[in-house]
């Protein structure tokens, strides 16, 4: 008889979880979904009281990051890896160990996730992803960023991160604020985010500030800071709520 695997999506997307979501009631017979979770520390409280059989897990969170999440569960239940780059697809994420599904998710893809399942070997799967996560955790120190690419026009521009005062997420677009110029990405800000080096901190859903261009911080109403920042223009940037212990992290309070 076909295992029916309670599971637990976990991304801070809400349409990245909704995606999810439909794309996974196609496979009625192999998947039942239990709940939902927004981040790592709401991921771990829903996995620790649920005990999903599997979670589809974002890599690249605020706060508390995929990797980080499981290193801090005491049973580790299947993972499906599901992000936006390719750039953490080693080898290993091609074993019967865990799956790994780069954004946006096809159904078809999803076919294959959903077979391997079906063909699950449990032997020593918390110590196999341990170590997969701890190679992951390497390579990506070894691999700083230092500029981000846009197009403009059939050119394309190198932005030198340290230029960069702040992003800004406007309709589809992220528009790169510089001294210089602005520039407009197509990347989600969540995406870029997954990419930046840590002196860069998202203090809103619609930005992600260069903590290195911060002139001053100051306390707001509702939990909330406003930040001003040394460019040209001094932009001051209100932090939004939900933001409050990146900041605090950031500022050290």
């Amino acid at each position: 008889m076909q295992k029916l695997y309670s599971t637990l999506i976990i991304d801070d997307e809400p349409l990245a979880r909704e995606r999810l979501e439909k794309l996974l009631l196609c496979f009625p017979e192999t998947i039942h979904i239990i709940g939902f979770a927004k981040n790592g520390s709401d991921a771990q409280q829903k996995i620790e009281a649920l005990n999903p059989d599997l979670i589809f897990l974002d890599i690249e969170m605020p706060g508390l990051t995929g990797f980080q999440l499981i290193e801090n569960l005491k049973i580790i239940p299947l993972i499906v890896f599901c992000t936006a780059h390719d750039e953490y697809a080693l080898k290993a994420f091609e074993t019967n160990s865990i799956d790994y599904l780069v954004k946006p998710l096809r159904v078809e893809r999803l076919e294959k996730t959903i077979e391997k399942l079906k063909h699950f070997n449990t032997d020593n799967i918390s110590q196999n992803i341990l170590e997969v996560i701890k190679s992951l955790t390497e390579e990506k120190l070894e691999t700083i960023m230092t500029s981000i690419t846009v197009k403009k026009g059939d050119r394309l521009i190198f932005i030198k991160l340290k230029d960069v005062f702040y992003f800004e997420a406007n309709n589809k677009y992220v528009t790169i604020f510089t001294n210089k110029d602005n520039y407009l990405s197509e990347k989600s800000l969540s995406q870029i985010e997954s990419e930046l080096p840590n002196y860069f901190v998202r203090v809103h859903r619609g930005y992600i500030v260069n903590i290195n261009t911060v002139e001053e911080v100051q306390k707001y109403f509702n939990s909330r800071y406003i930040i001003k920042l040394g460019n040209n223009s001094k932009t001051n940037i209100t932090s939004g709520r939900g933001y409050i212990n990146q900041i605090k992290n950031w500022i050290n309070v």
